[in-house]
């Protein structure tokens, strides 16, 4: 067992599957740890470019990835799922149809400010809620329901969602992001150092430790 403390940042977005995998991965480092990492979670929008000015997506945008670039995805994500004893895991095409990450964002966003200690149940909760059960983490409803499910109150998720001061700062994190160089996710960053992708657990022992 190894001893060191501190945290690691991890730059995700809900609807990405290597997020959730890439989650996986980290609770099977972490179970090799005496202590655990905390996670800094910081925020991130895959789709930013293909959004309006309402902040709507709008889906003819070409963003260049093709139905080739999909099977790829598809390949990937199903090894990874072996790999990773993640077989519960929902195919992409079981999912919602064009499910939006934004709102269920913004309400991690307010949880992890205001319930620091109750975040990383919440976090994992909308994962889980999407590619386990395929429910529409972008239907505030559901968020609702998965706030009451992890102990937190709904009816303070629902206008947090809603509070456009509260939209405007995760626009500005997303955008602190990419600043920052992080172009795809997962990324996670350890002491100046990061890794990028669903990496598997041993490439995040040597992240951390520089084994």
């Amino acid at each position: 067992m190894v001893e060191n403390s501190g945290h690691i940042t991890m730059y995700s977005d809900y609807v990405c599957p290597f997020c959730y995998l890439g989650h996986r991965s980290l609770e099977s480092y972490q179970e090799t740890r005496d202590r655990d990492l905390e996670i800094d979670w910081q925020p991130f929008d895959l789709r930013s470019q293909k959004r309006g000015p309402d902040g709507e997506i709008d889906h003819s945008v070409d963003d260049g990835k093709d139905e080739a670039y999909f099977d790829q995805v598809r390949q990937n994500v199903a090894r990874l799922k072996g790999e990773y004893d993640a077989n519960e895991m929902l195919d992409l095409g079981d999912l919602p149809e064009r499910v939006d990450s934004f709102e269920a964002q913004v309400a991690s966003f307010y949880v992890n400010e205001e319930y620091p200690e109750q975040w990383l149940a919440f976090d994992e909760a909308i994962f889980e809620a999407l590619w386990i059960d395929g429910r529409d983490i972008g239907d505030v409803d559901v968020l609702v329901d998965i706030a009451d499910e992890s102990g937190l109150a709904g009816d303070e998720i629902r206008t947090a969602v809603a509070d456009e001061q509260l939209r405007g700062r995760l626009r500005d994190q997303f955008a602190e992001a990419r600043q920052n160089g992080v172009t795809g996710v997962p990324t996670f960053v350890y002491d100046g150092h990061g890794a990028r992708g669903a990496v598997p657990p041993e490439q995040l022992e040597r992240l951390v430790e520089g084994a």
